[in-house]
């Protein structure tokens, strides 16, 4: 190799080198968006099964208020175990009680799901079922 040659490849290494600049940059700002949409999925996933828990936990409180023939204030017990928005429905199947709480996970961001909490309770003698299908809101409950 002459003197020529080689000052040829070095201006070939530094004109790719050059070409180069900055894709580790850009790689690197990909990976960091690509992880912080996994991290929010993660995040929007854990908070849904909270938020089931707690309408089936709220279904059960319900439930057992329902059963005791204090149905008006199973709304109360809801709105303050289930998550906000969620809705009660009571359905009378004979001798016992269905109760069911639906809410949107996470104020509904997550379009297309709905979270169901349900419970069954056998009424106590002397309570009077709810109507059939009834749906409690807040006008109801008051």
């Amino acid at each position: 190799m002459t003197l020529i040659d080689r000052a040829d490849v070095a201006n070939r290494v530094m004109r790719t080198r050059s070409t180069d600049r900055g894709s580790v940059t850009v790689e690197a700002a990909v990976g960091l968006c690509s992880l912080l949409v996994v991290f929010a999925l993660v995040l929007a996933g854990l908070t849904a099964v909270i938020e089931h828990l707690r309408c089936t936990d709220a279904a059960g409180a319900a439930a057992r208020r329902v059963a005791r023939g204090q149905w008006q204030q199973a709304q109360e017990i809801v709105d303050r175990i289930a998550p906000e928005d969620s809705r009660l429905v009571l359905h009378d199947e004979g001798g016992g009680v269905k109760v069911e709480v639906v809410a949107h996970p996470i104020g509904g961001l997550l379009p297309g799901i709905e979270l169901h909490g349900e419970a069954y309770a056998v009424l106590e003698p002397g309570a009077a079922p709810p109507p059939a299908g009834v749906e409690v809101d807040d006008a109801t409950a008051q």
